[in-house]
């Protein structure tokens, strides 16, 4: 008897081809995979050694070489330079110049703000905002300073050259960041006056102190300056730029307190010799 050939059914063949065609898209896939792969592999290659290059050219032409310092008058220059130039890139000028870019300055005392400005790759200037202050007051073994409105804005036990001292004042308590609590708040103004009317005329007082009536006296040495209640307060500061320099060594008090526009004339009383 002849045997039947059996009819291979069309699911079969179906099932053969797609099995056939699942095989060759896994290998597509993976080909796609493996170039994808490469492609990213490259660029990111490539990018590294960018940043590498970027980051060479900019460590070799902008690391610091030169510095200006200028503003600051609490500080030296170099004072200066040791607090900006901290870190791993402190001497890096692009660095510098985007960190204290609109930066409040917290950590440095007297110091409001600071700019750091590239003047060539290599050399920068940096320039010091130091908080304006009118004076200060001792307050337990501290200096307090404050501005021309009495608000405290540091606390130090490091005398500021060119701020004087302003005794005289009474008060039980010192805030931070507050007005000294003082009655006559005008005081404040007048401080700021004669401190402004100092550094036009290049004088430097030891100390300014108010009596109970609010009249000035400034201390230079051992000598004593009575200003009185502030009126004509440019024109006595001028004519004392002149007169101090000849009372240099002397003991005394030198009275301008009665300076006025019809008498223009001092009197200087020497003190008793001791003893």
């Amino acid at each position: 008897m002849k045997k039947k050939k059996k009819k291979s059914s069309g699911k079969e063949i179906n099932a053969k081809k797609s099995g056939t065609k699942k095989a060759g898209s896994r290998k597509t896939g993976s080909k796609r995979i493996s170039t994808r792969s490469v492609v990213c592999m490259t660029v990111l290659f490539l990018l590294i050694c960018f940043l590498g290059g970027v980051y060479y050219y900019i460590d070799l032409n902008y690391t610091i070489q030169n510095v200006y310092v200028e503003g600051n008058a609490h500080y030296t220059d170099q004072e200066i330079i040791e607090k900006v130039m901290t870190g791993k890139l402190g001497h890096n000028s692009l660095y510098l110049n985007f960190k204290y870019r609109n930066q409040k300055i917290e950590d440095i005392p007297f110091v409001s703000a600071l700019e750091v400005n590239i003047v060539t790759p290599d050399t920068v200037r940096i320039t010091v905002y130091e908080k304006s202050l009118a004076g200060y007051v001792s307050y337990l073994g501290r200096y307090m300073y404050f501005d021309k409105d009495g608000t405290v804005v540091e606390s130090s036990t490091i005398k500021t050259d060119g701020v004087p001292e302003v005794v005289g004042l009474s008060f039980d308590h010192v805030v931070m960041y507050e007005m000294l609590p003082i009655e006559n708040a005008n005081v404040f103004t007048r401080v700021l006056d004669i401190t402004q009317s100092l550094n036009k005329y290049d004088l430097k007082a030891d100390r300014i102190y108010f009596d109970q009536s609010y009249h000035v006296t400034l201390f230079f040495g051992n000598v004593r300056v009575q200003i009185g209640d502030g009126s004509s307060i440019d024109e006595k500061f001028s004519r004392l730029q002149v007169i101090l320099p000849n009372l240099e060594g002397s003991s005394g008090v030198l009275k301008m307190d009665t300076y006025s526009e019809d008498t223009k004339t001092f009197t200087f009383q020497a003190d008793k010799p001791k003893g």
